[in-house]
């Protein structure tokens, strides 16, 4: 996916299109998650759409729910989807921070070899 260590850096524009498409990746991880937080709350806490998008929203930006689950059901949802949204932000900062840390590393000319 990425160039070798002989091949020689990408351009600035390839760069940012490489940016681009792991930022748009990271995206639509953020909307899949959000879609199925939202649709949880609905399912197992019966909130509203607009009561499931904060919810789900404020765990995956890492502040945690507004409204307490009252339900089992809602509990153990609330509880794996807490879990599920704090491995989400961990992968979308992986998938957004990949090429950049793989610029840098390309750049000081580390490979598995010098170690």
């Amino acid at each position: 996916m990425y160039e070798h260590i002989r091949k020689p850096s990408l351009s600035r524009r390839q760069f940012a299109l490489r940016l681009l498409r792991h930022f748009a990746a990271a995206a639509a991880l953020l909307l899949v998650s959000l879609a199925l937080g939202m649709w949880g709350y609905a399912r197992y806490e019966h909130l509203g759409w607009v009561d499931g998008f904060l919810n789900a929203s404020m765990l995956l930006g890492g502040m945690g729910p507004v409204n307490t689950p009252v339900t089992v059901a809602g509990k153990l949802f609330a509880g794996c989807y807490a879990l599920y949204a704090g491995l989400v932000f961990i992968f979308g900062s992986g998938i957004i921070l990949a090429p950049l840390l793989h610029r840098m590393l390309h750049a000081m000319h580390c490979d598995e070899r010098d170690r």
